[in-house]
């Protein structure tokens, strides 16, 4: 069995241990929190006796569990990342994985040292079917003249902000923002169907304290354009497209795959698989085969050829950013190191 140890006890870290389990070769034994009530509470919910931790050098110098799973706000991604790899520790990291290119070269560093650790960017549908389709369906294309790719949710905490608080997903300080919460999942769709662009470009709106609250990002390729439409302040239910010559990919949604069509002129075709009913059930599942196998060349291959896209992927976002003048407090650390 592969132990788990879990940092947050949000809804995302609730679905991801229900995803554990539905698996069944994993056991949750620790979770850390800002209160061990909260944390002990976490675990009964799920029907499971964990150990809560408070103090995070304890939960990492702990031999109960050898996988951690990190679903903290964005900006400390970076730092409990970088204990557990220095502990030993394999990590899952929620998306972003890194607040900036910066952090992310630390990372890299690391595991380059500490290279019986794996390290995984938790970029849940990057591993399911239908992004695969997806993927597998743009390389047969002969002609591609670019995409249109959107993901724009209301998010619950805009409420928030709107009455004047500053929750994390809404703070500079927690590298939020539209581009960085959601925005990673139509970087993963562009990098991974497209490659990385020339030269990329980010028209954000900005909120009252200079976050990005939606947005439309333009990567430029070779003879085409990739447009990302992207928000956390409005809803969309506009179709995403991949445009090849007479033929197009129609998504219901670039992040969620639910619906694949393929039309060619008069002609349509269905290219949705069945997916599970937990979203992290992929992802998990690719986790395990690699984890239970961790001496495997292929698991170390896998791992690196994952990673080499998480790093594009950030990249992508950094450069994004820059270019609408977002700056995070975890970049000013990175300088002031």
């Amino acid at each position: 069995m592969l132990k788990l140890g879990v940092i947050g006890t949000g809804w995302i870290s609730k679905q991801f241990v229900e995803a554990i389990q539905e698996n069944g070769s994993w056991e949750l034994t620790s979770v850390f929190s800002r209160s061990i009530e909260k944390a002990e509470k976490f675990g009964e919910e799920l029907g499971l006796n964990i150990i809560g931790y408070r103090d995070l050098e304890q939960f990492f110098s702990s031999d109960d569990f050898d996988v951690v799973y990190i679903a903290s706000p964005n900006s400390l991604h970076f730092e409990q990342s970088r204990q557990a790899i220095l502990a030993g520790k394999h990590v899952i990291v929620e998306k972003p994985a890194c607040s900036n290119p910066q952090e992310m070269k630390i990372i890299q560093q690391l595991l380059y040292k500490n290279n019986n650790v794996y390290y995984f960017e938790a970029a849940r549908h990057f591993h399911e079917p239908n992004f695969l389709k997806v993927k597998d369906t743009v390389k047969q294309m002969n002609t591609i003249q670019g995409a249109t790719l959107t993901y724009m949710k209301y998010s619950s905490k805009y409420d928030d902000f709107l009455a004047g608080k500053e929750p994390n997903v809404f703070s500079l300080d927690f590298s939020g923002g539209a581009l960085q919460d959601l925005g990673v999942y139509l970087g993963y769709d562009a990098v991974s169907w497209f490659g990385l662009p020339e030269k990329v470009q980010y028209v954000a709106t900005k909120l009252r304290n200079g976050i990005d609250g939606k947005g439309l990002a333009l990567l430029s390729y070779p003879g085409y354009t990739v447009t990302l439409n992207i928000g956390k302040i409005a809803n969309s239910y506009l179709k995403s497209e991949v445009y090849g010559l007479k033929e197009t990919i129609v998504m219901d949604n670039a992040a969620d795959l639910e619906e694949i069509r393929l039309i060619d002129g008069t002609s349509e075709q269905l290219l949705t698989q069945k997916a599970a009913a937990n979203p992290m059930a992929a992802e998990v599942s690719d986790f395990t085969e690699i984890l239970k196998n961790p001496t495997s060349l292929s698991s170390k291959q896998k791992m690196e050829d994952w990673l080499a896209v998480c790093v594009q992927v950030n990249h992508v976002l950094y450069e994004l950013r820059v270019s609408a003048e977002i700056i995070f407090r975890a970049d000013e650390q990175m300088r002031e190191k």
